[in-house]
């Protein structure tokens, strides 16, 4: 038996590769859902169904694609169809339309109509600098000055990285750059679940793990992990323990607090970010795309869906202090310019996720175990925060689990 600790993202995504692959599967999960920090749930003061948080995916992001397809719910993916981001700066009020070209070959950079403005071609030569930034160099380090770092790549990394760029990482921002800008526009079309995260990612995960004979086990939190002579002997579950047997094996795939409080030994990210959210119960045009990014003012994305209007402000650790209505208030007149709406701050609902990800620093991501990091024979990691070499996102999630699966396989 494969135990699963964890129906997160990473869980749901372990579980079922080592299902296909006809091994026998339990998933123990502390929450009475699926799903983790990837869900959506009815907010019954909205009165609607919203997200935890939202999340945009890319066509580069390959796992990400390779799991909806798994699931078939690529039919439930939203977006524009090709690589196009809408930008406005509540400063000074210009928007732009970033569209870059299909291939590799940047002719899209002699349209000024399709580049930052302010830019010239000469400027993305930069983006060169990503392929290999020097080692702990953080990413205002590599991304510099002028109109480029300021309106594509601050904005990209603060999202991609929820970390602010004077201490990012510049190592994973690259991962992000050739994963996506430096492949052509045919890997950076954006795509965003149509009805809900639970919806495409979660749900039907869940219903093929059930059709695959595995067991779910839900309000089952592991209060405890055994070892002994350098493996795991024992899960301490609610109605007491379940002892392994030679041959049985452990997927920890559980947030990094809650892995270190299982293996008090084990190295892993200690410091985080936080995300907030902030639904508004409003009907909106959803523009070229369904969002737009917010350059130089109070939050970074504004996401459109039916009846609801959703803002995103990353690496939001510096807004600790900061009340749900002074957010609200602070965000409501950004998504004004960014969806044309007008009137008085509509019901909202703010979300403040405390730990979102690991704070994605240099030293943060040294931290960071690989899937056999944990020294035990029958245990193996799964998580956004394992050594992925992406940041702590849904693509990240994904290959953790396929780095997981793939371990207990062999």
């Amino acid at each position: 038996m494969i135990y699963v600790v964890g129906a997160g993202l990473a869980g749901l995504a372990a579980a079922l590769a080592l299902a296909d692959a006809g091994r026998p599967v339990t998933v123990l999960e502390a929450a009475p859902v699926a799903g983790g920090r990837c869900r959506s749930y009815l907010d019954r003061d909205l009165g609607c169904r919203i997200d935890n948080g939202n999340h945009l995916l890319l066509s580069g992001n390959d796992a990400a694609m390779a799991w909806v397809d798994r699931l078939g719910t690529r039919a439930t993916l939203a977006g524009p169809g090709r690589a196009i981001f809408p930008f406005v700066d509540p400063r000074d009020g210009a928007r732009w339309l970033l569209r870059p070209s299909a291939g590799r070959l940047p002719g899209w950079l002699f349209d000024p109509a399709r580049r930052v403005p302010g830019t010239r071609p000469a400027d993305y030569l930069a983006l060169l600098r990503w392929l290999r930034p020097p080692p702990r160099a953080t990413v205002a380090e590599v991304a510099g000055h002028g109109p480029l770092a300021e309106r594509l790549i601050v904005p990209l990394a603060i999202a991609a990285l929820n970390t602010m760029p004077e201490v990012a990482d510049a190592g994973l921002m690259g991962a992000v750059v050739r994963q996506t800008l430096l492949r052509g526009g045919r890997a950076s079309v954006p795509l965003y679940p149509r009805e809900g995260l639970s919806e495409s990612l979660i749900d039907p995960a869940v219903a093929s793990l059930q059709a695959a004979g595995a067991t779910l086990r839900f309000a089952c939190r592991v209060g405890a992990i055994e070892v002994a002579q350098g493996r795991v002997t024992a899960l301490r579950l609610p109605e007491g323990p379940q002892h392994l047997a030679p041959e049985d094996s452990i997927v920890l795939a559980v947030p990094a607090a809650i892995a270190t409080t299982l293996l008090p030994g084990l190295t892993a990210p200690q410091a985080f970010e936080s995300i907030l959210n902030v639904h508004f119960r409003v009907a909106a045009p959803p523009g070229p795309a369904g969002f737009t990014g917010i350059v130089g003012g109070f939050a970074e994305w504004v996401f459109v869906k039916p009846g609801v209007v959703s803002v995103t402000i990353s690496a939001a650790n510096r807004f600790a202090d900061l009340a749900p209505d002074t957010i609200a208030a602070r965000s409501w007149p950004e998504v004004r310019l960014a969806t044309g709406l007008t009137g008085a701050l509509p019901p909202y609902r703010v979300v403040r996720e405390k730990r979102a990800t690991f704070a994605a620093t240099p030293a943060e991501a040294a931290r960071r175990p690989a899937a056999d990091g944990a020294g035990l024979a029958n245990l193996v990691l799964a998580g956004d925060w394992t050594a992925t070499g992406l940041p702590a996102t849904i693509e990240g999630a994904l290959r953790s689990a396929a780095a997981a699966a793939a371990r207990l396989r062999a």
